[in-house]
């Protein structure tokens, strides 16, 4: 057998295989199991990405309800270029459990939602397992809180246990399709007008593959999936980059007021990855144009993950999110609306600091997608692409997927959604304020490579109320509010 395998190594395409028979696998067998020596063994406690040991263990201390507590000391260099940090207050305050909520819903919006500061963020039904979204939805309903459903439609995952959901409409419009993949008003409005579904929300872009269609691997595809997205089974399931239905700022608006007129006039709004800031100008501009305005905008951030993303998009197109986050909440601020839309932070949420800082950024709120992964189960083996997810979260294998006890779960998502809102509201108090509304970019501290640390509010632009109607707009923004238009992206 060996001298087998050596006569055929003399003969294979790999140099190390033809230089070193029989030896050379040993090789391919070690750097086969790299990652996972890499993770349990040689990475420290913050060294790990995207999410580090640390986040791991403290997202699951929480969600089976143990202790939260650290010994010794933080593991975090307190002095390295990009620590960012809070002041906290010699007169801390408790703050009140309502601050944990707010309503979504503009003046243009007939039923409003009383929603949690902290919801899941988009994952379909397809790249989670159905048990994983359905062990999702369950701790939703736990804890009053909401489920984004991702573009994949509503299954009946998303339906089995009754939790709030916000139907997320992307480009291929799934759940709500014509055969030829245009959008169909009457299925859209037979399902958004159900009691379950709270929010509509137009996905333009997501963060971790900004400016690229969507895409499900056909080995993911099964009968259900195909059925609940009414595609073909076992074909690659590619969403189109932009959307059929509109391809200028004013479309875009006159779109979101149609599925607002159709889904009985609950709160819609539109997700985006921030790409060329007079684009997303153009959509305020349209705003004031039209008389249109959405009800809330998520902000996507360039380090968001997904199941399938070209690398070179995950790495390198988009805007971060504590860079977005300003610009956007400056640009509401500036055309005078910002108190009348929310705005959603979507982006490696995990912690009550990370949604701290997300709000003093410009969020009012935020969503998690990676951390109620964690909930569920996910080890970040980082194989959601290959449908051999090991912990049944990310795939459509049933024996894998049958791993996932939903009740189980559900009980841990809901731990850690209401232990990480708490957390928010601690730290909110330890700054001296009484409610999460009072952040501001003044009390996130950013500490640069070179000299002392410095607040956001010193690095990004102010911008006061209605700046940009009467021309007091800042040099960072000038040339950008100049070329944006509502006519075209």
């Amino acid at each position: 057998m060996l001298a087998a395998m050596g006569a055929w190594d003399l003969r294979s395409n790999h140099n190390v295989l033809r230089n070193y028979p029989i030896l050379g696998h040993l090789r391919y067998m070690l750097e086969f199991v790299r990652p996972e020596l890499r993770q349990y063994f040689f990475e420290s406690e913050t060294s790990g990405r995207p999410f580090n040991r640390e986040q791991r263990d403290l997202i699951n201390a929480r969600a089976d309800g143990g202790s939260d507590t650290s010994p010794f000391g933080t593991r975090r260099d307190m002095e390295g270029a990009g620590f960012d940090f809070v002041q906290h207050s010699m007169a801390p305050k408790d703050v009140d459990s309502r601050h944990a909520r707010l309503v979504i819903g503009g003046p243009q919006c007939r039923v409003p939602y009383n929603s949690s500061r902290l919801n899941i963020s988009a994952m379909s039904f397809g790249a989670l397992s159905g048990n994983a979204v359905a062990a999702m939805n369950k701790g939703a309903k736990l804890g009053n809180f909401a489920q984004d459903t991702g573009e994949g439609a509503i299954s009946p995952y998303h339906r089995e246990h009754g939790g709030d959901i916000i139907w997320e409409i992307a480009s291929a419009y799934f759940g709500c399709r014509y055969q030829d993949g245009s959008f169909d008003p009457d299925e859209f409005k037979k399902k958004a007008c159900a009691e379950q579904v709270k929010m509509i929300e137009i996905k333009i872009s997501q963060g971790a593959k900004p400016g690229h269609g969507g895409l499900l691997p056909g080995s993911k595809v099964n009968q259900e999936i195909a059925d609940t997205r009414e595609i073909p089974v076992g074909e690659d399931c590619l969403s189109p980059a932009s959307h059929p239905e509109f391809d200028t700022p004013i479309g875009l608006l006159q779109f979101m007021a149609r599925l607002r007129e159709l889904c009985g006039g609950k709160p819609v709004g539109f997700k985006l990855c921030l790409g060329h800031r007079a684009e997303f100008m153009g959509v305020c501009k349209a705003i004031l144009e039209t008389g249109i305005q959405p009800d809330f905008i998520t902000v996507d951030g360039a380090e968001g993950g997904t199941g399938a993303a070209p690398a070179e998009f995950s790495d390198f197109i988009g805007t971060y999110i504590n860079e977005a986050l300003p610009f956007v909440h400056n640009c509401l601020v500036g055309i005078g609306k910002r108190e009348e839309i929310v705005v959603i932070a979507s982006g490696k949420v995990a912690l009550g600091f990370d949604m701290a800082e997300k709000i003093a950024l410009g969020a009012d709120m935020c969503n998690s997608a990676r951390a109620f992964m964690f909930s569920v189960g996910c080890i970040q083996a980082q194989r959601c692409h290959t449908n051999t997810c090991p912990t049944g979260v990310t795939t459509q294998d049933p024996a894998r997927a049958k791993s996932l006890e939903v009740n189980v779960k559900a009980v841990r998502v809901r731990n850690f959604h209401d232990a990480t809102v708490k957390s928010l509201l601690d730290i909110v108090g330890t700054l001296g304020l009484d409610s999460p509304d009072r952040l501001g970019p003044e009390h996130i501290f950013h500490r640069p490579e070179h000299g002392p640390a410095r607040t956001y509010a010193d690095i990004h632009p102010k911008v006061e109320v209605g700046d940009f109607l009467r021309d007091a707009i800042p040099e960072d923004y000038l040339q950008d509010w100049q070329q944006a238009s509502a006519q075209y992206f």
